[in-house]
């Protein structure tokens, strides 16, 4: 009879793992992009800017989004999938409110940005799911 209870290690072979990484590197570059070029972010994010001064806050937007995707790193690195599923559950909240404000601001009509952050919630969801099941 065996004592030891098996883990499944979580790591490369994982679908959730690689869907992990390419949501922390997308939101890391869409923060570098807001640091260098803020009206390019902007306008990406659905919303531009419409004085110089608003830079300043796509730059401060930039910065938070570079930190919201490095935090998973060291996650991944470490392979600690259950830590990982809470921060992915949680920074869903981010698109969920992305789409919302898009749509206050721009209205239904404005499916490019709102598929956007729809899409990204829909994937970080679904990842959630797959992080908690072990996938």
């Amino acid at each position: 009879m065996e004592t030891q209870i098996k883990q499944q290690i979580w790591g490369m072979r994982s679908v959730s793992y690689w869907l992990t990484l390419l949501l922390a590197l997308g939101i890391i570059f869409i923060g570098v992009r807001f640091i260098l070029q803020p009206q390019v972010g902007a306008i990406g994010y659905g919303i531009s800017f419409t004085n110089m001064h608003d830079e300043a806050y796509g730059k401060v937007k930039g910065i938070r989004d570079m930190v919201s995707g490095i935090v998973l790193l060291p996650l991944l690195y470490l392979k600690m999938r259950r830590a990982t599923a809470w921060v992915i559950t949680t920074a869903t909240l981010t698109p969920l409110v992305d789409f919302l404000i898009i749509l206050s601001a721009n209205g239904a009509g404005d499916m490019q940005h709102l598929s956007i952050h729809g899409g990204t919630a829909l994937v970080m969801m679904v990842n959630s799911i797959l992080l908690f099941k072990k996938g």
